[in-house]
């Protein structure tokens, strides 16, 4: 089986994780995909290959020779709730530039004029949808790739040392490294392939947190309203135009940081916002959420203690705090890279990976890429040729 049927097979699964769900997997689809992912490397000849409760998957391939680190390579099941996710219509196009029409009854069209890179990968083979879902490539082309790479490895006679296998749940809500087995898992060092473009590497990615914002409004009827009502809507809608204008998505880019404003419910009695905070410098990130700090002071001061209830709490942390003194396992990484023909290109996630959580567990594991793009969108997309070469730098990552 081809990479790219491998692929498509993995995509026709619905795995959208849900944050509103406190099991794991939070769905049951990924449990279904991570059996299917079981079976097939039993097949390849995987013999330890096992789905535990939680819905994580393990495997290893023994080594075949001695004094060579145990290497662990990691994705994860699930897909972004950002765009619907099932009954996905995959296609492969030969891309031969400028604009891409996915769906020509609806006019949905992949401009260049909105992802002027895109026009990089003239000449490639991409897969795409039809504009009305998205494609599943975060990161099911990491999945796609790691298979792949250990079914030709057991089809070859390289040196390798033991070579562990892990796809997780629910990493698109923050918990895929929750019930990770590090100690089970056996890796000295690992790799995450949930990266974008071919050659990018990533050992850097944000400082993260949630705050959530709640507001206890007071109702009455808007005729007599005068020194009585407090609309909670509206005290919520004060609270974000008192946030730094400048520090959110539209307006960063590369290492700068942001608050993101996820959405506004409620009505005058009772609002709830929610947020994400995210920057690459931890002295910025405490900055970011010490500013959500005052504002709650400060509108509890002028509506009533009480008023405004803000609950902050941390999810990651940049896991160059960790690597900065293992870059080993990043130099072995681009090492093979460069023996491969590509150039790499160090690249600061502006969001997070599993490999940020498991680094903080004591499994340092900076991140590879996928050859996708457009990630949690309608316009979602991966280059089957980029694809190819992915599960070449595995093999030599373990060759060594």
């Amino acid at each position: 089986m081809t990479v790219y049927e491998r692929f498509l097979k993995y995509v026709s699964y619905a795995t959208t994780s849900d944050e509103n769900n406190e099991k794991c997997p939070s769905t049951e689809g990924q449990r279904v995909l991570a059996n299917v992912l079981c079976e097939e490397l039993l097949e390849l000849g995987l013999t330890d290959a096992r789905v535990d409760e939680n819905g994580y998957v393990y495997a290893s391939i023994p080594a075949n020779c001695d004094g060579m680190p145990c290497i662990g390579f990691i994705a994860h099941m699930d897909t972004a709730s950002d765009a619907p996710g099932e009954n996905i219509k995959a296609k492969m196009i030969n891309y031969d530039g400028g604009d891409i029409v996915l769906n020509e009854e609806q006019g949905i069209v992949l401009k260049i004029s909105d992802y002027p890179y895109v026009s990089d990968l003239a000449g490639q083979r991409l897969i795409v949808t039809d504009g009305t879902t998205l494609l599943g490539a975060d990161d099911k082309a990491g999945v796609a790739e790691i298979v792949s790479a250990v079914d030709k490895i057991l089809n070859s006679d390289i040196k390798h040392g033991k070579i562990c296998i892990g796809f997780t749940p629910d990493e698109e809500i923050g918990r895929g490294a929750d019930l990770f087995d590090v100690e089970g898992f056996g890796a000295d060092y690992a790799y995450t392939l949930d990266g974008g473009g071919l050659g990018e590497i990533e050992y850097e990615n944000f400082n993260a947190a949630s705050a959530v914002v709640k507001v206890h409004g007071r109702a009455i009827h808007p005729g007599s309203a005068k020194d009585k009502m407090i609309n909670a809507v509206r005290i919520s809608a004060e609270f974000d135009s008192m946030l730094s204008p400048d520090e959110i998505p539209e307006k960063t880019e590369g290492y700068e940081g942001f608050h993101h404003l996820l959405s506004i419910e409620g009505e005058t009695e009772e609002s709830v916002s929610k947020y994400i905070i995210r920057d690459h410098s931890k002295e910025k990130f405490l900055a970011i959420k010490a500013e959500f700090e005052r504002v709650a002071v400060a509108l509890n001061a002028k509506y009533g203690e009480g008023t405004v209830e803000l609950i902050l709490r941390d999810s990651y942390y940049n896991m160059k705090e960790v690597l900065e003194d293992k870059m080993y396992v990043v130099d072995r990484a681009t090492a093979a890279m460069k023996r491969l023909g590509m150039k790499p290109v160090a690249v600061p996630i502006r969001g997070g990976t599993d490999g940020a959580r498991l680094s903080f567990m004591g499994l340092p594991c900076p991140n590879l890429p996928t050859g996708g793009g457009n990630f949690h969108s309608r316009f979602e997309y991966v280059s089957v040729d980029a694809m190819e070469k992915i599960i070449d730098l595995i093999v030599e990552i373990v060759k060594g």
